[in-house]
């Protein structure tokens, strides 16, 4: 095989609780998955089917690390939540073994441009930019399925600069994480290395320079960065 023409880039990588390091190797998102970010962003939560986009492998932003303002944007919006990380791919895959598919868990950040994606709506382009952009992705250690092994319950929260703006339990997920991963099993064959942000509860706001965030799972993990 003739040799590469470029250095290959590195393997994007998230560390593992207890040691170690899960490779990244695609990102996806689920939309509107729990009914009160669907009603705070104008949709009707109980008409539609689950849907995705995507972020790049190497937006994830690990140990804590600030994460820069990005440019082309004055909105600049957070998004908690719970973050499946694939140890076995597959397709076609049935909810009752869809959780046998899991590696494990983590808190995650899915980072939003929010004019660019309200503009990109209006004109009905992709929302590619507002979604993928570098550093889009703060992820906090991934947190081995056997020591969390009910991600049908639990608290999910995010403060900024200390208080609450988000707030919600697992059982409301619109779709839970078997069926999510169920579900977009009919669309690609997953593989193990995917990465899969499970949606936001409601409270989605803007954040600026120097403000903190800090997230939890309820034994699933926490993501903290500061907006620099």
């Amino acid at each position: 095989m003739p040799e590469f023409v470029i250095t290959p880039p590195p393997v994007a990588c998230v560390p593992v609780a207890g040691g170690g390091r899960f490779p990244v190797r695609r990102i996806f998102c689920v939309g509107r998955n729990y009914a009160g970010h669907a009603r705070e962003m104008g949709s009707d939560p109980d008409r539609e089917p689950p849907f995705f986009f995507t972020k790049p492998a190497d937006a994830v932003l690990t140990g804590g690390a600030d994460m820069p303002y990005p440019p082309a944007t004055s909105l600049l919006h957070h998004e908690m939540e719970l973050v499946v990380a694939l140890g076995v791919g597959g397709a076609g895959i049935a909810v009752a073994d869809a959780l046998g598919h899991v590696w494990g868990y983590a808190a995650g950040l899915d980072m939003t441009r929010r004019d660019l994606q309200n503009a990109a709506k209006q004109e009905g382009k992709p929302w590619d930019m507002a979604k993928g952009f570098d550093h889009s992705a703060p992820i906090g250690d991934i947190i081995p399925a056997a020591r969390f092994p009910d991600p049908t319950r639990g608290r999910i929260a995010l403060a900024v600069n200390g208080a609450i703006r988000q707030e919600a339990d697992l059982s409301t997920l619109i779709w839970s994480v078997a069926e999510t991963i169920s579900f977009l099993s009919g669309l690609v064959r997953l593989a193990p290395g995917d990465l899969i942000f499970t949606g936001t509860p409601e409270g989605v706001a803007a954040v600026q320079r120097g403000d903190l965030l800090e997230g939890v799972v309820d034994g699933g993990g926490t993501v903290r960065t500061r907006i620099v």
